[in-house]
């Protein structure tokens, strides 16, 4: 049945002013489902992390009500309540072996050492930690320790997994192994599991709905590919990834999309827009930057070609992009000013005259060829890239 959260607000005192008060949260609702792995999202203050303790019980509602399978909580102290945590810091016991540290928690339950053993045994397998068994937490990578605090949270079988930021200690690399292994574990037992990170990437890789907070709001509830995509609001658009703006006024609305013109005179189709908009309608148009289409208008002049980011200029000459001009008018056409490569992808800031540069990424540049910083292009997205919200939402 999952968890269930009715109208959650969270109000502390402020520090800074006495007699005075903070809402943290505010007004928050959601219905996790069973099995689910639902993440909430958003940058440092914004309340997440206290919607996750009051779901674990380590802090209580002002208002609300919180429902964990079935059954209102809300007094329930944390080991009153079906769940487990896995913290930041891990949490392990640094003089028990990884087959101890995992077995804790059937110790305290009072289980017969032979069941102790086979369930930490098995639990083992699926972690990957059997070779470990006899390690010291000292004697482990902080991959290993996070495992090993992962499956000590769920040889406990809980109704609800919680973690708390697990893999903010990791180096980068780590951290993207360990967000597909996550993910992996809890596919293979199926635990109803909430999340909490700030990191974008990490709540694209292991949800199937994130909710992005904001101020203690929710802003957006929906899966990776709406919030990304198809962005309820500005926060949430220029939150999640990077993004251009541009906007423009709406002079049509169809059964699918909608036609909009923009402030430079050009009209183009856009596919979706975050509420019902009608013709004459300011909308600000969201269009991600490897969505952006460049092609070459013409060669940088001569004594231009500098990189401000110190991209070999030999490198990038190697593969030259060949023109392919559209037949029809460009959506905009401006001057490459930045290169970054960065290997498998080659960023680009482009002056079009605006306030700010237009930022664009195209994939494979060894096949596909280099832009250089001087270059006019030609900049155009397909409609179905594009989303429309309504001005100030």
């Amino acid at each position: 049945m999952g968890v269930k959260l009715v109208n959650i607000t969270k109000v502390f005192p402020d520090p800074h002013h006495p007699g005075k008060e903070v809402v943290a949260v505010h007004n928050v609702s959601i219905d996790v489902k069973e099995g689910e792995f639902v993440t909430f999202l958003g940058p440092s203050g914004c309340g997440k992390t206290t919607t996750l303790r009051i779901i674990s019980g380590f802090e209580y509602p002002t208002e609300g009500e919180v429902w964990i399978s079935g059954k209102l909580v809300n007094n329930d102290p944390p080991n009153k309540r079906d769940t487990s945590m896995v913290f930041q810091s891990y949490a392990i016991f640094p003089h028990l072996s990884v087959s101890q540290n995992i077995g804790f928690g059937l110790e305290l339950k009072g289980l017969p050492k032979e069941t102790i053993r086979t369930e930490t045994e098995r639990i083992m397998v699926v972690m990957n930690l059997t070779n470990l068994a006899n390690r010291r937490p000292d004697q482990l990578s902080g991959g290993q320790q996070q495992r090993v605090a992962l499956a000590r949270a769920i040889i406990n079988k809980p109704s609800v997994l919680l973690f708390d930021e697990p893999l903010s200690n990791l180096d980068a690399k780590l951290r993207e192994q360990m967000r597909l292994e996550i993910r992996r574990i809890q596919k293979t037992f199926g635990i109803t599991s909430i999340y909490v990170t700030h990191d974008q990437g990490e709540a694209m890789t292991v949800s199937d709905r994130i909710v992005v907070m904001n101020e203690g709001n929710i802003m957006q509830i929906g899966t990776p590919f709406e919030i990304y995509s198809r962005p309820a609001n500005r926060f949430v658009a220029d939150f999640i990834g990077r993004v251009n703006f541009f906007e423009g006024t709406v002079t049509q609305v169809r059964e699918q999309g909608i036609s909009v013109r923009f402030t430079h005179g050009v009209e183009r189709e856009v596919a979706s827009c975050a509420q019902t908009v009608r013709s004459g309608d300011q909308v600000l148009v969201v269009v991600r930057p490897e969505s952006l289409k460049l092609f070459l208008k013409g060669p940088a002049p001569m004594g231009t070609g500098s990189n401000s980011r110190g991209v070999s200029e030999r490198i990038l000459q190697r593969v030259p992009v060949q023109s392919n001009a559209s037949s029809g008018q460009p959506f905009l056409e401006g001057r490459i000013d930045k290169v970054v490569y960065l290997g498998s992808v080659c960023e680009y800031e482009i002056d079009t005259g605006g306030e700010k540069p237009v930022l664009a990424v195209t994939h494979n540049p060894i096949e596909e060829g280099f832009f250089q910083p001087g270059d006019l292009v030609g900049i155009d997205f397909a409609s179905l890239s594009a989303h429309a919200l309504p001005q100030g939402n």
